[in-house]
């Protein structure tokens, strides 16, 4: 059986509860990401922050906000504040076939990978599509 493991991203950027909204910004824009997972220090899963929550707090350009205003929004709100909590997550041992039908009927973009409450990885629609290239290409790669 092929499992959440063998696909998904393992090395993972996180944020912490006490992080801004800034710090999302600039880690998924630097990171080209659009999901990232909220850990303690102990690498505890605590939630989720997504670039669609980032745009819920962003306020609109046609409000004509000087951008110096929204970063000063953004470095008084924290992640805290803003992340989903309700998350669904799988274990490294779930099936590909059950997270993909997860991902798919709940139209999720990632599932956090989890031991125990530990963050061990993500699962992200990316990662599928990379399987789907890969497949496409009859390479065995994953």
């Amino acid at each position: 059986m092929v499992s959440v493991a063998d696909l998904m991203t393992d090395t993972v950027f996180t944020l912490q509860p006490s992080d801004t909204l800034s710090d999302v910004r600039s880690l998924m824009e630097l990171a080209k990401i659009r999901h990232t997972p909220v850990t303690d220090d102990d690498g505890t899963f605590q939630g989720l922050i997504s670039n669609r929550d980032l745009l819920a707090c962003t306020i609109s350009r046609l409000a004509e906000i000087d951008s110096a205003v929204q970063e000063e929004i953004d470095t008084a709100i924290r992640v805290s504040d803003v992340m989903r909590r309700d998350v669904v997550c799988v274990e490294p041992e779930t099936s590909l076939k059950e997270a993909a039908r997860l991902l798919y009927e709940n139209k999720y973009g990632c599932l956090p990978v989890l031991k125990g409450r530990k963050l061990v990885g993500i699962l992200t629609e990316a990662d599928f599509l990379r399987l789907a290239i890969s497949l496409l290409e009859g390479t065995d790669t994953i």
